[in-house]
């Protein structure tokens, strides 16, 4: 199964040809009026306008100032002994007014880590899930939340706001958390999870990672395997892409081919969907990918 591409080239399967300027800017705009942002743009993902164009949004919360320092995420990094990182009272109600202002149907939010905040942001986040069932009573709810550094009381406080889907990324295979994720613990990640399925069993549990930051083929099929222990439903799969270059290189371009054997293997483990794909993120077509989960 050999798929190392050369790292300094970007192959065809990872490259994003729509662009729907129009879309982009328009709903660019009137999520600016409600001071709002999302993780489409925060972390530059490469799907944004095929996203937009069909009026699709992954709302982040608690801020656009993260307080760890992933190194792969572009989301902006702050101090809150520097920065303003004040809560902003009116989010959840305005990313409810602007949700359903879209006329979605299924909600994605998402926030930064707010590491600096006693409950890290966790009950912000179930006011966002509250406001959001009362002004769209029909639609579903994911929710894609930080580690809350363990504090299980704050996973449950999300839980009990009553999103239909909880999601948290493992993002990487464990031996490289420390150099990915050195502000995260990989048995502390699937802990949530695990936690998140006994406290709410019927909600749908899921979990993402990126390949191509070093992992061998085995490393992935045992995060799979870890996932599937804590009874995880669903797992996304996609190629890390180097944002800027202050961020961690890419080690690999994986080939569609390593990809969908990681989505048959997954399959084969238990879950109920595994979307795998250069161009896959977390909450890129969330709303296809939980109905063919099974989701109602």
């Amino acid at each position: 199964m050999a798929s190392l591409v050369h790292i300094n080239r970007l192959p065809e399967w990872a490259r994003k040809s729509e662009t729907h300027f129009e879309s982009l800017h328009k709903l660019k705009s009137e999520l600016r009026a409600l001071h709002l942002h999302t993780v489409c743009e925060s972390a530059r993902c490469p799907n944004i306008h095929e996203c937009f164009h069909r009026g699709a949004a992954t709302f982040m919360i608690l801020g656009n100032l993260c307080t760890r320092g992933c190194g792969f995420c572009s989301v902006p990094k702050g101090n809150p002994r520097i920065h303003d990182m004040r809560l902003d009272p009116a989010e959840p109600a305005n990313v409810a007014r602007m949700a359903a202002e879209m006329k979605l149907r299924y909600v994605v939010v998402t926030s930064v880590n707010r590491d600096d905040l006693a409950d890290g942001g966790s009950t912000h986040f179930a006011a966002t899930v509250r406001e959001l069932r009362n002004a769209l009573p029909g639609a579903r709810v994911e929710v894609l939340t930080p580690d809350f550094q363990g504090n299980m009381d704050a996973v449950a406080r999300v839980l009990d706001a009553g999103p239909d889907v909880f999601n948290h990324n493992m993002e990487t295979v464990a031996r490289l958390y420390r150099r990915v994720r050195p502000q995260a613990n990989y048995r502390q990640s699937l802990d949530v999870l695990r936690f998140a399925r006994e406290h709410c069993p019927g909600v749908m549990t899921k979990s993402g990672f990126m390949a191509g930051l070093g992992e061998s083929a085995g490393e992935v099929e045992q995060l799979l395997e870890d996932l599937r222990a804590q009874d995880v439903d669903v797992a996304t799969i996609g190629q890390y892409l180097q944002p800027t270059r202050r961020h961690l290189q890419v080690a690999e371009y994986v080939t569609p081919e390593r990809f969908e054997h990681y989505r048959e293997f997954g399959l084969s483990r238990g879950f109920k969907m595994v979307f795998s794909g250069p161009l896959v993120r977390s909450s890129y077509m969330a709303d296809i990918v939980n109905e063919q989960a099974g989701g109602a």
